[in-house]
């Protein structure tokens, strides 16, 4: 175990049964703001993160070397999950992983002979800041609805939107609005930006007219293409979320482009070791929680094993390594935010889960809580993707709308078009193909919350079981507002773009040549969309939950339920997909949480 207190992250001791006011389990977008909070009001605070810290280098401070961080094995945990529980259904998914048994991945529907099947990868970063470190870096807000959602099932009038958007304020410092504007902070510890958008000045460009088309398909004025981009995506405007518009693309990234994370707060806390009382052990794996022997179990402190790549995740784990075992304690609580796959790992290790699981592996039930690892949900996302005759000039655009079929008033779509190609997640993604431009879409508020996280073993280095259970619910209500979004998103290309850059090949999901008849009929576009859907914005595992909810696993204070002095802060916590991108609603709940904690922490001696 490094413990590190020092801005250049050199290993000063290694101290086994400390006593700390705190520990934090896990650095990410939950877990690192709150552990330098925590130290910035006094107390003594543990942060345990698994991985290493990566804050310096390149490929995770540039935002451009987004795909590099996110494929990069310094950082990377391999998850392999399923879509379902029908394997049929799940080989149908191009990008299906396997190994191959000589070190090395096929991705693909016809494997080699003797190939393992491993899944769908979805990877997490184990590294200081979490997944912020390794995402594209896209900023974005949930809906008021999501924080309503909340504070409806709770009872708790903190969590309503118009509450809400303090937290936001307090942690941002906008680098893209005048100062004076009220909806935005500018002095908090997230950098948020937005790309140039110059390009779109050009409005003969093939991109410009593409755009100009979407917004006019939106229903905007358009009569200056490029004001489109001056719309604010992250302004807290009343009825924002029943708006359609095109907007730029915003991003938790600071004026020079360089990423905004927990990471750069952290490390701006630990430069002053004397002011605030924080502690960061580096590579580190949380095993389980210690409890007291009480009527109502108290956590006390964590279990630990130290050393690198200890977690089989990690494509650098050598099967059978393992480190020394040791505990460090806490005096007032231990807050767990590994994230939405490895917090129910934690907490179930501990004896905190569906008792039947738990007994099945051997482990001594602490407390019966059915819903740990259950009522996960995540973004739908999908995308059109063409091959044009010449590249088309532009950089990214965004859009927020309504599709007529959604569910309720509010907009169901986040789009973002431009020249690349996303289509998922695999070892060494994505693919790159000629002169391309593609549109894809996140699904905001996905109607089916039936994914599960389980374990596999009783060993903490064990990878869980799990199943994303997409469309389990309302499905064919999801696929039918993800085909509206594609069909809306193919009607911008052609003719708006010109002649110039036709003909546009599209290459899914109705391949042929864009402006002529469909390839597809619109139940074959949703069978495609059904099958090669993909995910990477999982949430909701260890959710925040109704007083007599037997699901909920929190309170709304993030108290987990039936014990004392353990919290669960990350996305995890919350009981549904905040609107298209969870990382920056997960860093204004752990401001939220932060306030949470320091209100109770007097009571503990």
């Amino acid at each position: 175990m490094l413990l590190l207190s020092l801005a250049a992250l050199t290993a000063v001791s290694v101290v086994r049964a400390a006593t700390y006011d705190y520990i934090v389990v896990g650095s990410g977008p939950g877990g690192g703001p709150l552990a330098a909070n925590l130290a910035k009001a006094g107390y003594s605070t543990l942060l345990i993160e698994a991985g290493g810290d990566e804050g310096s280098n390149p490929t995770y401070a540039d935002i451009a070397n987004f795909l590099e961080s996110a494929n990069d094995e310094a950082s990377r945990w391999d998850f392999f999950v399923k879509h379902s529980d029908d394997p049929k259904r799940d080989l149908q998914y191009k990008y299906n992983t396997w190994d191959t048994g000589d070190g090395t991945f096929y991705v693909g529907r016809d494997p080699p002979a003797g190939a393992k099947l491993l899944g769908i990868q979805y990877p997490r970063a184990a590294v200081l800041g979490g997944c912020a470190m390794h995402n594209a870096g896209v900023a974005s807000l949930a809906q008021d609805d999501d924080w309503n959602f909340i504070a409806n099932q709770t009872g708790d009038a903190s969590w309503e939107a118009s509450k809400m958007a303090r937290y936001f304020r307090e942690i941002e410092k906008n680098h893209y609005r005048p100062s004076t504007e009220k909806e935005h902070g500018f002095n908090g510890w997230l950098s948020t930006n937005v790309g140039d958008p110059s390009w779109a000045k050009a409005e003969d460009n093939p991109g410009t007219r593409m755009l100009k088309r979407l917004g006019e398909l939106l229903g905007q004025n358009t009569t200056t293409t490029s004001s489109l981009l001056e719309n604010d995506i992250l302004a807290h405007t009343p009825g924002k979320d029943q708006i359609s518009s095109v907007y730029n693309m915003a991003y938790h990234i600071d004026a020079i482009g360089k990423r905004s994370s927990p990471n750069n707060y952290l490390r701006a806390t630990l430069a002053d070791p004397a002011k605030y009382p924080l502690t960061l052990a580096l590579r580190t794996l949380v095993t389980k929680v210690l409890f007291s022997n009480a009527t109502v179990p108290r956590a006390i402190g964590v279990e630990i094993m130290e050393g690198a790549s200890l977690y089989t995740a990690d494509p650098k784990h050598v099967p059978g390594s393992k480190g020394p075992v040791s505990q460090v304690y806490a005096a007032k609580e231990v807050i767990i935010a590994g994230g939405v796959f490895n917090s129910p790992q934690i907490l179930k290790l501990s004896g905190i889960g569906p008792k039947a699981e738990l007994e099945k592996f051997g482990i001594k039930v602490v407390k019966d809580l059915p819903g740990v690892g259950e009522n996960m949900g995540d973004n739908y996302e999908a995308s059109i993707l063409g091959s044009s005759a010449q590249p088309i000039p532009a950089g990214l655009s965004t859009a927020m709308f309504r599709t007529q079929n959604a569910a309720t008033k509010n907009r169901n779509i986040y789009a973002w078009c431009g020249p690349f190609s996303f289509e998922g997640m695999w070892p060494g993604f994505p693919n790159n193909y000629p002169n391309q431009w593609s549109c894809a879409v996140a699904h905001i508020g996905p109607k089916s919350h039936k994914g599960t996280v389980k374990l596999v073993s009783a060993n903490p280095q064990d990878r869980p079981d799990i199943n994303l259970h997409l469309f389990a619910e309302n499905g064919e209500a999801d696929v039918a507002e993800l085909s509206s979004a594609i069909s809306l998103l193919r009607a911008s290309w052609l003719p708006a773009a010109g002649t110039s850059v036709a003909p546009i090949k599209e290459l899914h999901p109705c391949p042929g040549e864009i402006g002529k008849a469909l390839s597809c009929t619109e139940e074959a576009q949703r069978e495609f969309i059904k099958l090669q859907v993909y995910s990477h914005h999982a949430t909701s595992s260890c959710a925040i939950g109704a007083d007599g909810n037997p699901m909920a696993v929190l309170d709304s204070k993030f108290r987990v339920r039936g014990v004392a002095g353990l919290r669960v802060v990350d996305g995890s916590a919350l009981p549904v997909v905040p609107g298209a991108f969870p990382v920056v609603p997960t860093m204004m709940i752990s401001q939220k949480a932060t306030e949470d904690v320091l209100a109770d922490a007097k009571k503990w001696v």
